[in-house]
């Protein structure tokens, strides 16, 4: 496949193959998995936003499956990197519990591993003054970790805050922390000490003209939980404030400044752990290594994966705890091919300037979508390639979803009716053009 040339070519959906393989999953995996019948043929020509299904459809996938793949597909800028060494087994090790390096020395490993990633982590962390890393398998583990790390500096306190629309992962401790639906949440146990408060819903308000109930009578919502006086929560007991500066499943709902100044201004008043889940919007994503990078706050620990290929909470040393054994998972971040992979997608975002391209190809979707006037979108939003269009309802959003896929685009919906956008990082103009195009014309068909 040639991505300088390549276009979407769709002849039947699902087709007989990807039906095939479709009920052969159901016979194993769990119901509630496997939402979007598109199967990816893993042995087909794929490249960059370009991919094959097992019947021969080539797509355009402006998802890079939920940020998880940041540059697409087999792009040269990772599998050329990757193929400069062999594999060995076994590639999953006991990465918490042993040490692991090769011929050249950490400074210049024959293959880089996980301390390597440690290392590019500090540094695109550096703003914060974090010198610190523990590595997971996910992001569900991260966030977990950093609770916990946040719980054993302040051991006298016992309370979290979480926002409403917020989502956080999937076991019992995030599930504890996520708002964005019942259907994740639902007759779950959670956690004790979790409280809730508003997430600003409008990027552009102020104090004085707040509509989504954060900031209410000149106070907000935060400050007057934790009024010494008037409130119902004494701020010396409570360890983290956990928020995506970006909520991602809630519906890619992007803060104002007001918003992020007052959680700043309330975790520094209270000595409150902030905690920023960067797992979709991290590493590049917004056209800044962090999402947190665009506004006026100072995270105490960054949570990130998806893009990262690993799991990963990042701090500093005075916030983890010294006993050993304190954290521990004995596959967390063990897993060699993620460690050089992650490696080599932190060195291509620097070396290849896709900070910029984020930016200059999200402003180009943006412009194009907002100059194309088309029915029944009320909102396009976005920083760099974390892009949203909100519709006019949830019914057709579905329907234009469905659409985009006839036409051989891959999108995925989030929040109550709005579409993500995740393009990969080197995303070019030619393929921003056609997306775009594709994309207007399953909004139009509906």
């Amino acid at each position: 496949m040639d991505r300088d040339t390549a276009e979407p070519s769709v002849q039947r959906l699902p087709g007989e193959r990807t039906r095939e393989w479709v009920e052969y999953h159901h016979r194993y995996s769990a119901p509630s998995e496997h939402a979007h019948e598109f199967a990816w043929d893993i042995s087909g020509e794929a490249e960059g936003p370009f991919c094959t299904d097992l019947d021969g459809n080539v797509f355009l996938d402006f998802t890079c499956h939920i940020g998880a793949a940041p540059l697409g597909y087999n792009n040269p800028k990772i599998t050329d990197r990757m193929a400069e060494f062999d594999l060995v087994d076994p590639l999953k090790i006991a990465g918490q519990d042993f040490y692991a390096g090769s011929a050249g020395g950490p400074a210049e490993p024959e293959i880089p591993g996980a301390a390597q990633l440690m290392e590019r982590l500090v540094e695109s962390a550096s703003q914060y003054d974090m010198d610190t890393v523990f590595l997971s398998n996910s992001g569900a583990e991260a966030i977990e970790n950093a609770m916990k790390i946040a719980y054993a500096n302040t051991p006298e306190r016992k309370y979290g805050i979480t926002f409403l629309g917020a989502f956080h992962g999937r076991t019992l401790g995030t599930l504890s922390m996520t708002r964005a639906g019942d259907v994740y949440t639902r007759a779950y146990p959670e956690t004790a000490g979790t409280r809730t408060v508003p997430f600003c819903e409008d990027r552009t308000c102020e104090e004085s003209t707040c509509s989504c109930g954060f900031f209410a009578g000149g106070r907000s919502q935060l400050e007057r939980m934790l009024d010494p006086e008037r409130g119902y929560m004494d701020p010396a007991e409570v360890a983290f404030l956990v928020l995506e500066p970006i909520q991602g499943v809630g519906g890619y709902r992007f803060p104002s400044d007001a918003f992020m100044e007052e959680v700043q201004r309330v975790c520094e008043t209270d000595d409150i752990h902030l905690i920023v889940d960067e797992i979709q919007s991290g590493v590049g994503r917004t056209g800044k290594m962090w999402a947190a990078d665009h506004y006026a706050i100072e995270p105490d620990v960054i949570c990130s994966a998806k893009a990262l290929r690993s799991g990963a909470t990042i701090s500093r040393s005075d916030v983890f705890p010294e006993e050993k054994n304190r954290l521990g998972s004995t596959w967390g971040g063990g897993d060699l091919v993620a460690a050089a992979q992650g490696v080599f997608t932190l060195d291509a975002i620097r070396d290849y300037d896709l900070l910029d391209n984020a930016v200059e190809r999200g402003q180009q979707v943006k412009e194009l979508l907002v100059d194309a006037d088309l029915h029944g979108v009320e909102d396009v939003r976005g920083k760099g390639l974390m892009l949203a269009i909100e519709f006019d309802s949830k019914e057709r959003r579905n329907a234009v979803v469905k659409a985009g896929l006839q036409r051989g685009l891959l999108t995925l919906g989030c929040g109550h009716s709005t579409i993500r956008l995740l393009p990969p990082l080197d995303v070019t103009e030619r393929e921003i053009e056609l997306g775009v195009s594709l994309f207007c014309d399953a909004i139009d068909s509906t």
